[in-house]
């Protein structure tokens, strides 16, 4: 795949390497995935502390409101995928406002696709179109961060899946970015100041390449 181009005020020029076009400049973004219960956020949050910006997940947030609502099982609703997709582009388009800096991405409109596959319903129409266009256009690095299971899942009100049930989760979500052509950097079980160094240190090496 051809390296992408910007069009800018000096004219039309082809970008070193995936990112995403802010306003004037680039923003590299990495995208975090894996099952839920995974450890991803505590990683995420040990990045934002350390200066990184982070885009939130959106699924997690739409249940707790949902659930807030009245409504105890939001994801066999309708139009639930349709709720995480738009807040998951209001919140990449707030942090592309803000930063030029190296992001990193929890979630990305392939788990909306994967969640719709692990709950067999239906994905909206418009999140194929969706996937077409962050993969022509570049939106993400071509290389996600796949944060494997930790051997175990702590149940919350918004996560009610068993440890057996992540596991399948797992599989679909890595089929799920696999076919869409991303390359997938395994995030083992390990503590947590290994998993962060692990990550910054191959997103480092990756912006180093040409």
């Amino acid at each position: 795949m051809h390296s992408p181009l910007y069009v800018g005020r000096h004219g039309i020029v082809r970008l070193p390497h995936a990112c995403l076009v802010v306003m004037g400049g680039t923003m590299p973004a990495y995208i975090l995935t894996g099952a839920p219960g995974s450890g991803k956020t505590a990683i995420l949050r040990q990045l934002e502390i350390d200066g990184h910006t982070v885009v939130e997940e959106a699924a997690t947030d739409v249940i707790a409101l949902q659930q807030a609502l009245g409504r105890p099982e939001p994801w066999r609703e309708p139009g639930f995928a349709d709720r995480v997709l738009d807040l998951q582009r209001k919140r990449q388009l707030a942090a592309q406002a803000i930063t030029r800096d190296v992001v990193f991405v929890d979630r990305s409109p392939v788990c909306t696709l994967a969640l719709c596959r692990y709950l067999d319903v239906t994905a909206p129409p418009h999140l194929s179109d969706e996937i077409e266009r962050m993969t022509a256009e570049r939106w993400y690095e071509p290389t996600a961060f796949f944060v494997r299971h930790q051997g175990f899942i702590q149940a919350t009100a918004a996560r009610r899946i068993s440890f057996e049930d992540s596991l399948a989760f797992e599989k679909v979500h890595e089929t799920a970015y696999r076919e869409v052509g991303f390359d997938l950097i395994d995030v083992p079980a390990a503590p947590l100041p290994v998993r962060v160094a692990a990550v910054q240190q191959s997103a480092d090496r990756l912006d180093r390449q040409p």
